[in-house]
């Protein structure tokens, strides 16, 4: 068969033109493909309950900084620390904010993270709740009734600390596992006796439907709050780590200084009324301050209770989760 020259000619037409897309692919649109496959994304999950993180998002200071780096910021919200903590685990998170028992439940689960910072503690932020016309006025008389709470979140350690206060095992009564809104919704019903919660809904609950509190956490557990890093992603950016603690620092500072305003702008995120909000606010410090010896002595404590109780599969140091140059003290 032949081909005539005018053929010929558009053949190598073609051929040059497929030449030299591919070859501007190679120059131009592959680095282009590199360099948004290299941008760094900081992956934080957050309660919505968790008003320093909460307004952190909102004002979007984190952004800005990192911004500068080519980091991208990405948030992920959660019902409460032990649903964050299992996506911290698979991977899905980088960072989060929870309560002093979610990190021991996750480490005996084999999560990998780290402890970055902590929060001084704020006892009074939890409690264990009844309705206003219960005829429970002890610790002691929870015995056989139904608390419902999140479990393995901090007020898990608040039920058990607080039934062993009032002569009561933790086998002598009946725990009843549900999230925020559910355990709310079971007992304005009266599904259940007693309500273990921490702020805001600790308040929303007390202002809004009368419920009184038994007992709460002060003078009984320190109920610390924790800032978790997925340790790989710490031991490689621990500067990323280091400028969330010092914004999240500084959206604290601004908090205790401005508590009405702060309610009044965590109102329509929260769904809450602001001076419930601020009640709440008012309940927590916004002071954290870097991992030590004592606050992991504290966690440690956490951890031989439930493993005493079988409410995690093995023990754990919680010395573990620390990278070693950063425990504050180095004791």
């Amino acid at each position: 068969m032949t081909v005539s020259t005018s053929n010929k000619h558009t053949r190598r037409q073609v051929l040059a033109l497929l030449s030299a897309v591919v070859a501007g692919a190679a120059f131009t649109g592959l680095p282009q493909l590199a360099q948004a496959q290299d941008k760094q994304v900081l992956r934080i999950g957050y309660q919505k309950a968790a008003s320093t993180l909460v307004l952190l998002k909102a004002h979007g200071t984190l952004e800005k900084r990192l911004a500068a780096q080519g980091i991208e910021v990405k948030w992920a919200e959660f019902a409460a620390g032990p649903q964050l903590l299992e996506a911290l685990n698979v991977g899905s998170v980088d960072f989060g904010y929870v309560g002093e028992a979610p990190p021991i439940v996750a480490q005996a689960a084999g999560a990998d993270f780290v402890y970055s910072a902590y929060e001084i503690p704020t006892p009074e932020a939890e409690s264990i709740l009844v309705p206003k016309n219960s005829p429970i006025t002890s610790l002691a008389q929870l015995k056989g009734k139904k608390i419902a709470f999140n479990k393995g979140s901090d007020v898990h350690w608040l039920v058990i600390s607080l039934l062993k206060k009032g002569g009561i095992a933790y086998t002598e009564f009946q725990p009843i596992y549900l999230a925020p809104a559910d355990a709310r919704a079971a007992f304005e019903r009266g599904a259940v006796d007693g309500w273990a919660i921490w702020d805001p809904f600790q308040t929303a609950a007390i202002k809004q439907i009368d419920a009184r509190v038994l007992a709460s956490g002060s003078g009984v557990v320190s109920h610390h709050q924790f800032f978790l890093s997925a340790r790989k992603y710490a031991e490689k950016n621990q500067a990323v780590v280091n400028a969330v603690l010092e914004e999240a620092g500084k959206e604290g500072q601004w908090i205790r200084a401005n508590y009405k305003e702060a309610a009044a702008q965590l109102a329509p995120i929260q769904g809450l009324e602001p001076d419930v909000i601020e009640t709440g606010l008012k309940h927590y410090a916004h002071i954290y301050k870097p991992v030590d010896s004592k606050v992991l002595d504290e966690q440690q404590k956490i951890a031989d209770t439930f493993y005493e109780l079988k409410l995690i599969p093995k023990k754990i140091s919680t010395r573990d989760a620390v990278l070693p140059a950063k425990l504050a003290d180095k004791s």
